[in-house]
């Protein structure tokens, strides 16, 4: 199980750090990415990296203002979010799969339980 950590309430152009920690020591095993779900929609890619955090994926949406990283030493992966936008608002969920990561919700073997972001304009 998975457990993030962050979210809240910013104004647009502000900046949000998210962390999702995994208990266990094979995290560094896996590949992480950050999703984000608004009510009635399907759960959207944001972006992913690497077991060994040597690349990273991004969405169209986030490109450029939204950072991805791990740090295996403590079993933690981070979302950097910059000049947050009102259409950022959502819940933003950490994954983990084993090997390559992966764009598709349904790849992902672990789940957190979700963290909300609300950007205001």
């Amino acid at each position: 199980q998975l457990t993030e950590s962050g979210g809240g309430m910013v104004q647009a152009g502000d900046s949000m750090s998210l962390a999702c920690t995994a208990p266990e020591p094979t995290f560094s095993s896996y590949s992480m990415a950050w999703f984000r779900q608004t009510p009635g929609k399907e759960r959207e890619f944001v972006a992913s990296i690497t077991w060994s955090g040597d690349s990273a994926a991004y969405s169209d949406s986030v490109e450029g203002r939204f950072t991805i990283s791990r740090d295996n030493a403590k079993n933690t992966a981070y979302l950097q979010m910059n000049n947050l936008e009102p259409g950022d608002t959502a819940a933003y969920y950490c994954a983990a799969k084993f090997y390559r990561p992966s764009h598709f919700a349904a790849d992902y073997d672990y789940w957190g339980q979700g963290t909300q972001v609300t950007v205001s304009s």
